[in-house]
């Protein structure tokens, strides 16, 4: 009979049980000999995937950026006219941070660590959701549904205009705030981005 254990990589295996402790029990209840335990193996075996905690517990963040990548890939490769996806991206960019916090605190509270520490992990994140926004605009600018002045401002503009929705330290301080007073802070904002990329105020 197929082990079903084996069908999975060990690597992902064990990034599944250590995302699962950390889901219930926050970054203090996940370690190198809980997660062992759990996959069934001895702990020295898991180094040799993850050289220490904090790296795992970074690869769990690291899986969930992924995961919002490629959501975010999905709506830029989409056939939808360029403000019709620049508008979807941002929403589903502010919507999933919004429902990190309040489907997994403590994830989200390791994804503001590594946010506030500037980690490496992040940065490349960044840089990729910056090429994906980069892609929307440039497919704006060609079928003339944006006419930005100046491409890099127009670039920096989107992230400034919706900081406070995509940032997790910003998501964040709001966690009290009202989902409805979020969702029309948010469309607000989205109408000023498209309206200053159409008319090419920056």
């Amino acid at each position: 009979m197929k082990n079903i254990r084996h069908s999975v990589p060990v690597d992902m295996h064990l990034l599944n049980i250590a995302a699962e402790q950390l889901r219930h029990g926050g970054a203090r209840s996940v370690t190198v000999v809980s997660v062992a335990q759990a996959a069934g193996m001895t702990h020295a075996n898991v180094y040799r995937y993850f050289p220490s905690k904090a790296e795992l517990i970074n690869a769990v963040v690291a899986q969930w950026l992924k995961e919002l990548e490629v959501t975010i890939a999905g709506i830029a490769d989409a056939p939808d006219p360029a403000d019709d996806k620049l508008e979807r991206l941002i929403q589903a960019w502010a919507r999933t941070h919004r429902d990190l916090l309040t489907e997994n605190r403590h994830l989200f509270d390791v994804y503001c660590t590594v946010t506030e520490k500037s980690q490496l992990l992040v940065r490349k994140h960044r840089a990729r959701v910056r090429q994906l926004i980069e892609r929307v605009l440039d497919e704006g600018v060609v079928t003339g549904k944006f006419d930005p002045r100046d491409r890099e401002r127009a670039l920096s503009f989107i992230g400034d205009a919706v900081y406070r929705f995509i940032n997790p330290l910003a998501v964040r301080l709001d966690a009290e705030m009202p989902q409805a007073v979020l969702d029309s802070r948010l469309a607000a904002m989205s109408r000023v981005v498209l309206r200053t990329l159409e008319r090419g105020i920056l």
